[in-house]
């Protein structure tokens, strides 16, 4: 009887409690402490058909009848590697292509050689050591068409505008050397991969973004 009584004690004080935190009265919260402003939010909320990184294609939900919203992340360089890496796997980490390219970026075994990386098993299950392996490469090509850049950047070839974003994005399919080729032959020799992508394509598909971030490094290397 008194394990009863000592119950319903406690009980009647929780429900006490939170009446009393129900009806606090409004003015005496802080409201300063839920508040964003002055923090940078860097993006903005996009309809589905006003969005330009992705394919439509892929997100569409055939059981939902409501508008499909989702972060727009613009022409930012987390909006770049997105891009890329939609077009590369749809964002997949732990894909791997009839190829045998790896990972949310589809690196080959001899591109992750070159920035340190020697074991494709750990790779494709370490995230963020894919992360890492996706700059060090583009630093790393960057470096190599440096002066690529700096020449034809701004220029028209083969009917679009030549951007750094575009020819990095080319260098991540088809590798610096062919990026070369393609600009100092004026669109004449347009590499494509096994899938029909060409360099052209990626040039325009991804042209814009702002890979200023990147930074030129001829010895870059992916370490966690």
């Amino acid at each position: 009887m008194i394990k009863k009584v000592s119950n319903y004690f406690v009980i009647s004080l929780a429900i006490c409690a939170t009446l009393s935190m129900a009806l606090k009265p409004q003015e005496s919260l802080n409201f300063d402490d839920y508040s964003t402003e002055g923090i940078e939010l860097n993006y903005d909320m996009a309809h589905l058909d006003e969005a330009h990184n992705f394919e439509q294609t892929q997100l569409s939900n055939p059981f939902q009848s409501s508008p499909v919203y989702f972060p727009n992340l613009g022409k930012s360089y987390v909006g770049f590697k997105e891009a890329l890496a939609f077009k590369e796997s749809r964002g997949n980490y732990f894909t791997v292509n009839t190829l045998g390219y790896l990972g949310k970026y589809q690196f080959g075994a001899e591109t992750l050689k070159l920035i340190g990386i020697y074991n494709p098993t750990k790779f494709l299950y370490n995230p963020k050591l894919q992360e890492k392996a996706f700059l060090a490469n583009a630093e790393r090509n960057k470096w190599i068409l440096r002066k690529d850049i700096k020449r034809f950047e701004g220029k028209k070839i083969s009917g679009i505008e030549i951007t750094e974003s575009g020819i990095l994005a080319a260098a991540h399919l088809a590798g610096p050397g062919s990026v070369k080729k393609f600009l100092r032959s004026y669109g004449i020799k347009n590499v494509s991969d096994a899938y029909g992508s060409s360099v052209r394509y990626y040039m325009k598909k991804f042209s814009g973004y702002d890979t200023s971030f990147i930074e030129a490094d001829k010895r870059a290397k992916a370490i966690l």
